[in-house]
């Protein structure tokens, strides 16, 4: 058979496990993916509503976030897996994330009237910084530049897993060059009116820096452990994300570092043209959390949530046996070089 001039169809089925969350315009559930000689994938599906599925413009909307993220593959993005429809049902499959997400690490910290660890608010950050870079400067499998750009970077849609890594999710209302975007032919708000940059709340067009904005209202929220923006009167939100100017960050976030106020500062800069690329952002904040002595790692991370959740802490498996280079490592150059010149010796020998 010719592969190359082929298709492979095959059946597929998902057993549904649980709702995971209900949104507005779709439901997640946690799921596993069924295959032949009793293999499974433990998976997320995300299924549009079906009111949402009869209206054109939501469905494109939602059919555009599978074809758009498939392809971002990267560590600190949800990854996507299908797109698949069964009867006018229209569902994404992708990756399950066993964790929390930053608006349940925030709210568990304001809880506990505990504020979380600068460096870890940064090590969060220039992680997503990280997934929003990828996004912004990718490149299609025909050379195109897609100019992508999230729209929606929020606690709710940043997730962590219980071993420490942080991944960005939901790229539903994402705006690329080639996928259709219902605010280009109309004035519009797309997004959670909390975390928009000043451009997206007037209904103006967005670009990489948007997202960068958003990330400081996020980097801000996980630091002052209350939100930069209240107002739920569209109105007022307006004003007061658009024209207000920014309040005194070191007045809202006791003990505020003055280069970490900097970052901040300038993500979140009114003017698009004034804020860094996310890339530069990112570096900003490994930079200073390297000077802090403490820099935020996965393992770090993994400890400090098993610390917020120790009733749901689920910790990855790990094998307890040292490997041989920790081994060899830890005997030291000299032991290593004795033993090495015996090896030799009985070969030449």
């Amino acid at each position: 058979m010719d592969l190359m001039a082929s298709f492979l169809d095959y059946p597929g089925r998902f057993r549904l496990i649980r709702k995971i969350a209900d949104g507005g315009m779709a439901t997640v559930y946690e799921a596993e993916q069924l295959g032949p000689a009793g293999f499974t994938k433990r998976t997320a599906l995300k299924v549009i509503h079906t009111e949402y599925a009869k209206q054109g413009e939501f469905l494109q909307l939602f059919v555009d976030e599978a074809k758009l993220s498939a392809n971002l593959v990267h560590g600190n993005v949800v990854q996507i897996y299908q797109l698949g429809e069964v009867s006018g049902r229209y569902f994404i499959a992708m990756e399950y994330i066993q964790g929390p997400t930053l608006r349940s690490i925030i709210d568990t910290h304001r809880d506990m009237k505990a504020p979380m660890p600068p460096t870890l608010a940064a090590y969060v950050a220039s992680r997503v910084c990280r997934a929003l870079d990828f996004a912004h400067n990718f490149i299609d499998a025909r050379g195109r530049r897609l100019d992508i750009v999230h729209r929606d970077v929020s606690p709710g849609n940043v997730m962590a897993t219980w071993d420490g890594h942080i991944k960005l999710a939901d790229f539903g209302i994402a705006k690329a060059r080639t996928s259709v975007d219902p605010a280009e032919s109309r004035p519009m708000m797309m997004g959670k009116k909390h975390y928009m940059s000043p451009e997206q709340m007037l209904g103006l067009a967005v670009d990489a820096r948007s997202d960068v904005f958003s990330l400081g209202v996020v980097l801000f929220e996980m630091l002052a452990l209350t939100p930069l923006f209240h107002e739920d009167v569209t109105a007022l939100a307006i004003d007061e994300v658009a024209v207000e100017p920014i309040p005194n960050l070191r007045s809202m976030i006791p003990g505020l570092d003055p280069e970490l106020e900097q970052i901040l500062a300038l993500a979140l800069e009114k003017d698009p043209a004034r804020r860094p690329t996310a890339a530069a952002m990112g570096r900003a904040l490994d930079e200073w959390c390297l000077a802090q002595n403490e820099m935020g790692t996965p393992d770090r991370l993994q400890e400090h949530l098993q610390t917020l959740f120790p009733a749901t802490y689920a910790p990855p498996s790990r094998n307890s046996e040292a490997t041989s280079f920790s081994m060899l490592r830890e005997a030291g150059d000299g032991g290593v070089k004795s033993w090495w010149k015996r090896v030799v010796g009985s070969i030449g020998g």
